[in-house]
């Protein structure tokens, strides 16, 4: 199924300011067809001559006549007449249609969409009507202020080229309406705007008296009149309430005439935002203080390592000291990002220059290089993933390379497809065909063996390189080197929240 843009593109002579108007009305008109209690559908005529579905909205206040998605299908006999009438005559039109699978037939107001006096599409509004229970002061306002709206688009004055806040964002017609006339004065409260009012402070009756008048603030109003274009504001009212709203003026002739004021209360949802933001920022702070903690052990270490004599124990406190500014580095990361997940790269990039300065040597010159992008990844796998990624890079200089050799390569690959994806490739000396990752008894690489398997319940493999994994790499063997890769394979996706 084509996008609006993409139909209109491909089948009509529409220019693109054109294909904008019609997309700023598809994004507003959710409010239309609430308002309205009908379902609007939005035709574009084919340069063939074909009247296509591009648009579909239902309404949240009533139900809606259509249980199927209209969305690329071409109107029927019934409908052609209604809407080439409407484009012909530039006016509103109002007809009987037939619409499958409904037993009756059903009312569309066939509406002209104008921008800039051109004609460029045709909205209708289609519901079958109802008999029974007469409609109340709520039904009546709201119809009022659906032919405000149906005016201002055969008009071209709706929806306006100016963009003020984001419409997806603000409130809806249930949060609560109040109609505006043009001097701003309130005409009609719906029940859930009056409930608002209340939950303020304010117990008056809002009808007939203007919003500053109640002591509410009308800077959404004020400027949407004075401006002639929709204003969203979000303020606090009050000590304690906060409120979104939203004013859209009714504009005719280029004169306001009115306006409809959305509201919405947010105090709840504002209090939650800012608890989530003081535990972000209490969590970054736990990150931080850890991160010096831990650089405070590896500095006593070190310390205690210059009083060592025998080899084995410097070496053993060494790759102690390596491995919690290892979990350092991650904690350092955590500190600076927001929420509960961390950009793998930036946590790499530290440990590949972690491993540049403990491992190479005017004796054993590697470098070491990373591409790709493993996206982001919760926090919870970072620190034994940095350990593995860490492991993995020693193993690869200590056993790949020896004191003397020429310059060698170590690749770190990347890739977030699902699972995360590692590669480490080197082409070094190689391990020997049919090693076993099982039967390895050396510190390193059972850390590494216990951390995948276990805690990052992965998959992990060591072989020789193939010349297409050094390919892959950008690498090429030489001097008799074989080459190893590491591959890595760990999912990302924490299974409670699946």
């Amino acid at each position: 199924m084509s996008s609006l843009t993409d139909f209109a593109k491909a089948n009509t002579s529409l220019d693109r300011v054109k294909i904008a108007h019609l997309n700023r009305l598809v994004s507003e008109w959710g409010m239309l067809a609430d308002f309205c209690f009908a379902d609007l559908l939005l035709y574009l005529r084919s340069n063939d001559g074909v009247w296509m579905t591009v648009g579909q909205v239902r309404p949240a206040t009533g139900q809606t006549i259509f249980t199927t998605d209209y969305v690329g299908v071409p109107a029927n006999e019934s409908e052609n007449i209604v809407l080439s009438e409407c484009f012909e005559s530039g006016e509103v039109i109002d007809g009987e249609v037939l619409v499958e699978g409904l037993a009756d037939e059903s009312r569309m107001m066939a509406i002209p969409v104008r921008h800039e006096g051109e004609i460029v599409a045709v909205m209708t509004k289609e519901w079958i009507e109802q008999t029974g229970r007469r409609p109340g002061e709520l039904e009546r306002v709201y119809t009022q202020i659906s032919e405000h709206f149906i005016r201002m688009v055969s008009s071209g004055e709706f929806p306006t080229s100016s963009r003020v806040g984001d419409s997806s964002s603000a409130p809806r017609v249930g949060d609560g309406v109040m109609h505006l006339d043009r001097d701003g004065c309130i005409g009609f409260a719906s029940p859930n705007a009056t409930s608002a009012l209340h939950r303020v402070g304010i117990q008056s009756t809002p009808v007939g008296v203007r919003l500053a008048e109640l002591g509410f603030h009308d800077g959404p109003v004020r400027q949407a009149f004075e401006r002639g274009v929709p204003v969203i504001e979000e303020f606090e009212q009050g000590a304690e309430a906060t409120l979104l709203c939203r004013c859209v003026p009714f504009v005719e002739g280029g004169e306001v005439v009115g306006g409809v004021l959305l509201v919405r209360d947010v105090t709840e949802l504002r209090r939650r935002d800012r608890l989530i933001l003081s535990k972000d920022a209490t969590i970054r702070e736990i990150h931080h203080r850890v991160k010096n903690n831990l650089q405070t052990i590896s500095s006593l270490l070190r310390l205690q390592a210059r009083r060592l004599t025998h080899p084995e124990a410097v070496a053993a406190v060494g790759e102690s000291v390596r491995r919690i500014r290892t979990i350092a580095l991650v904690h350092e990361a955590l500190s600076r990002e927001p929420g509960d997940d961390v950009t793998f790269l930036e946590i790499v990039r530290p440990l590949v220059r972690l491993a540049e300065e403990g491992l190479q040597s005017s004796d054993r010159p590697v470098r070491f290089s990373v591409i790709g992008d493993g996206g982001r990844i919760p926090a919870r796998i970072a620190t034994p993933l940095s350990v593995v990624l860490t492991e993995l890079l020693q193993n690869a200089v200590e056993h790949g390379f020896g004191y003397g050799d020429s310059d060698g390569d170590v690749v770190v690959s990347l890739a977030h497809e699902g699972d995360l994806h590692i590669r480490v490739t080197d082409n070094g000396r190689g391990v020997m065909h049919g090693f076993d990752l099982d039967q390895a008894t050396g510190l390193g690489l059972s850390i590494v063996r216990t951390l995948v398997t276990t805690e990052l319940a992965g998959t992990i493999s060591i072989d020789p390189a193939s010349d297409d994994d050094l390919t892959l790499a950008g690498l090429s063997a030489g001097n008799g080197s074989r080459g190893t890769v590491v591959s890595l394979s760990v999912p990302v996706v924490d299974d409670a929240n699946d």
